[in-house]
């Protein structure tokens, strides 16, 4: 189950097929593929001294990772794994956030301070009404240029309530992994606010919760159920 929720409360209820049309979020350009290749490159093979040597070769790390996790693939689990087929059993159940009325330059130095890219924007009540996301801020500390300092200050003294992105969606916390899966995909969005129906915030499920179960768990078990439609 998907919602919509604003400065006025619920907007939408329903599947994700027709988000889009009852509040069209903007798309955020979604980051590139990381260029590793370099590193690869420059990984040193592993080499084994020969019997009789004193020298000490360097050794392949990742190699050794590699075939250390295979082999625990290959024995199993040690105990009886759950599938991860909901939001609730990867979401971050308290979840940073953020307060519509607080400035745009003190809520860039709580994320900055959680780590995190982006946070749910809650009213009073703890009901979502926004979502932050740090690309949408402008730091005081990274200035474009010399000509925009006036021009940054005056966003790093707005309200968050400006800068958010409102109507989000938001995700109900027994909905199915890959639903959710799909509306990021169709958004650009980095994550969703998990809600209930009066949109009381219980959570956050954001693509790296969904990268760290399915890489935390191997074999994978996310996608082992029958096929729906998305």
């Amino acid at each position: 189950m998907f919602f919509v929720f604003g400065p006025s409360g619920q907007m939408y209820r329903g599947g994700a097929e027709n988000l889009a049309s009852i509040a069209p979020v903007r798309r955020v350009q979604r980051p590139q593929a990381l260029r590793t290749r370099s590193l690869d490159e420059q990984a040193q093979p592993e080499v084994l001294p020969q019997p009789g040597s004193s020298t000490v070769q360097p050794v392949n790390l990742r190699l050794q990772d590699a075939v250390s996790a295979y082999a625990q693939t290959e024995q199993g689990p040690t105990q009886a794994r759950k599938p991860l087929t909901l939001v609730s059993d990867v979401m971050t159940q308290e979840a940073l956030t953020v307060q519509p009325g607080a400035l745009v330059n003190d809520a860039w130095q709580t994320l900055a301070e959680h780590h995190v890219a982006q946070a749910p924007v809650v009213d009073a009540q703890g009901r979502v009404v926004g979502l932050l996301l740090r690309a949408d801020m402008a730091p005081l500390d990274l200035l474009p240029e010399p000509g925009a300092v006036k021009q940054a200050i005056d966003l790093a003294r707005r309200p968050v309530s400006e800068v958010m992105v409102s109507p989000v969606p938001a995700v109900a916390a027994d909905t199915e992994l890959r639903r959710v899966a799909a509306v990021l995909l169709e958004t650009g969005l980095p994550g969703l606010p998990v809600a209930d129906e009066a949109g009381r915030l219980t959570g956050f499920i954001s693509r790296t919760d969904i990268l760290r179960a399915v890489a935390a768990d191997p074999p994978l078990d996310l996608w082992s159920g029958p096929a729906v439609a998305l």
